[in-house]
């Protein structure tokens, strides 16, 4: 296998791929986008206890851009090896990603599923010290953002969206281009879940996140306050979660289920209860 052009999964995200032991032997393989982490054990569980025959799953909670280089080069690089695991099931945060599967043959013609949605808030850290109050004060020059990167992370778009409706395209060009020369727009490594991390720490002043981000950062106590942007700028009816099963996957009719059970009302009410934003 011709690993030089193999996208490569950083070397501490170990606990971004759940039950690894058995993913070369498992009778589902899921690439979930990367924020939905927090869910999906129940989601897990809760799936098996509906066809106990289905018993190992492996699944990832990667970025979703990631995800999708994986599926494209048809395996990864993972601790400087070959990592070949193909899904059966795919998920992400952009339908662009869905149209490129489809145009590469992976997926039928708009088969993808619209499953949730999700909004946009920002995380301050506790007292917010920086005196925080819209998404305009991002473009201060002692402000620090920590900013999900778009290469990965399909939250960057939106986020980006977000700052254009706020402030039109010289917001964007500050706060992308300008301040991260500057050295205050922090882009994440790998996940945007680095920013909560980042504001207990106090390392940045604010750090654009998903609602259900502050559902999970408040479960585990970290100090921090939100800011919130707004119904007219938190994107609430632009960020929807889309859902497709592969046309190559070994195991289809597994795939299916799992899409069939996620769109269910019983699939549904567990997302809802970490803040996700039903379909």
């Amino acid at each position: 296998m011709d690993t030089k052009n193999l996208p490569v999964i950083p070397a501490d995200r170990a606990d971004d791929l759940h039950h690894l032991e058995i993913a070369k032997e498992a009778d589902l393989v899921l690439f979930m986008a990367g924020n939905q982490f927090m869910v999906m054990p129940e989601i897990i569980s809760a799936f098996k206890n509906r066809h106990p025959e289905i018993k190992k799953i492996f699944y990832e909670t990667l970025p979703p851009g990631l995800e999708l280089k994986q599926i494209l080069a048809q395996g990864a690089l993972w601790q400087n090896k070959p990592f070949k695991v193909y899904p059966d099931v795919y998920s992400s945060v952009n339908q662009k990603a869905m149209q490129i599967l489809a145009q590469q043959g992976h997926i039928q013609q708009k088969d993808e599923h619209l499953y949730l949605h999700n909004r946009l808030t920002l995380m301050v850290p506790r007292g917010n010290p920086a005196k925080i109050t819209s998404v305009n004060d991002l473009a201060r020059d002692h402000v620090r953002i920590s900013q999900p990167d778009p290469e990965n992370e399909d939250i960057a778009y939106h986020i980006i969206d977000m700052y254009r409706q706020a402030g039109g395209d010289n917001l964007v060009k500050r706060i992308m281009e300008e301040k991260r020369a500057e050295g205050t727009t922090i882009l994440t490594i790998v996940h945007h879940r680095e920013t909560p991390l980042r504001i207990e720490k106090k390392t940045v002043d604010v750090g654009p996140v998903w609602m259900t981000e502050v559902t999970q950062a408040q479960a585990t106590e970290l100090a921090f306050d939100v800011i919130e942007p707004g119904k007219q700028l938190d994107q609430r009816d632009k960020i929807n979660y889309y859902i497709c099963a592969l046309k190559n996957a070994s195991h289809p009719q597994n795939g299916r289920k799992f899409i069939d059970f996620i769109l269910s009302p019983a699939g549904q009410k567990i997302y809802e209860k970490y803040g996700f934003l039903p379909r």
